[in-house]
This record gives structure tokens, C-alpha cells and sequence, in this order.
């Protein structure tokens, strides 16, 4: 799928270390504040998020410029009760992840990876997704709104939500 010359198309295996980078990310950090050592992936409350991606019930979509370069990334990843993510609802509910480069952030790329993941999860039966987000990034904030979810607790200082496609 291609927009605004951007191109939509699944994860691959050599997608790994993309995925990585967009982990860190989707570290939200607010205007003025030092941003997170690089490390603070490799802890394991974040690094489940990317390690062994490719497990089944995995699904993924990257953005790439019309260079072919890759600029953005949605996931989607179960979790389970025993090792629960930030967003963790329920073991049949994924949790997604989202992130772009910040040179192409409030391009629509992030809602172009969001109708195609919403449209992938449709076609699989899959039944919601849940998400975490801070609620100073207002952006993120509005756009998952735009896509129907809906605000069903607080984890530390994050909103989590959940969408029903």
C-alpha cells in the first residue's frame, strides 16, 4: 500500500533491529526533559516488546520513504498475565506499539500503519487491541481517539487504552 509516497508493508525478519530502534522511539519524552539512555531497551520490561519478534500472533507493518528507507513501525504483541506489557489488558488482546523518526512525525504515516494494522487485525478475527500512551503526548492521544479507543485505566502515569475494530 502506498501513500503519499510512503509504502506500507509488513514486517520482515530483517526488520529486527528498525524495530528496536522505533522501540526507543516510542519512549515519549516531554518538551525540555533529557531524553532515556539508549540502554533502557535491553531491560525487559521494554525489550518484550521486540525480542524474538516473529513468535505467532505477532503482527507488524513498516513505513518506508520513497527511498525505501524505513521511517515507521506498528506492532502488535501478545502478552500474558504472567509477563504483562505497559497496555496489558488480557492475554487474547494484543498490545500495539507505534513509533516514527521524528522528521516524519504529522505526516499521516501514523495513521496510514494504523488503518493497515486495524485492517489486518479485522481480516485475522482479532477481536481488539489495547495500547499505552502518556497523556502529555496529546498527538498520540488524538489519534488513537480518531481510531475508537477508548481510555480503560492508568498504568504509572499512562493512559491505557483499548480500541474494538
Amino acid at each position: 500500500m502506498t501513500v503519499n509516497s510512503y509504502t506500507i508493508r509488513p514486517v520482515a525478519e530483517a526488520d529486527t533491529p528498525f524495530l528496536w530502534e522505533m522501540l526507543y522511539e516510542s519512549l515519549y519524552v516531554p518538551e525540555g526533559q533529557q531524553p532515556f539512555n539508549r540502554n533502557v531497551i535491553n531491560e525487559p520490561f521494554l525489550s518484550k516488546y521486540v525480542e524474538g519478534w516473529g513468535k505467532e500472533g505477532d503482527l507488524g507493518f513498516i513505513a518506508a520513504n520513497s527511498k525505501g528507507l524505513s521511517v515507521g513501525s506498528i506492532t502488535a504483541r501478545l502478552f500474558t498475565e504472567d509477563n504483562k506489557g505497559f497496555g496489558y489488558v488480557s492475554k487474547d488482546i494484543p498490545e500495539l506499539g507505534l513509533a516514527l523518526k521524528p522528521e516524519y512525525r504529522g505526516r499521516g504515516i501514523g495513521a496510514a500503519l494504523l488503518k493497515a494494522l486495524i485492517d489486518e487485525m479485522k481480516e485475522k478475527g482479532i477481536k481488539g487491541v489495547s495500547l499505552s500512551v502518556d497523556p502529555g503526548n496529546l498527538a498520540a492521544v488524538r489519534l488513537y481517539q480518531r481510531f475508537g479507543f477508548k481510555e480503560v485505566g492508568m498504568v504509572g502515569t499512562s493512559i491505557t487504552m483499548v480500541a474494538y475494530p
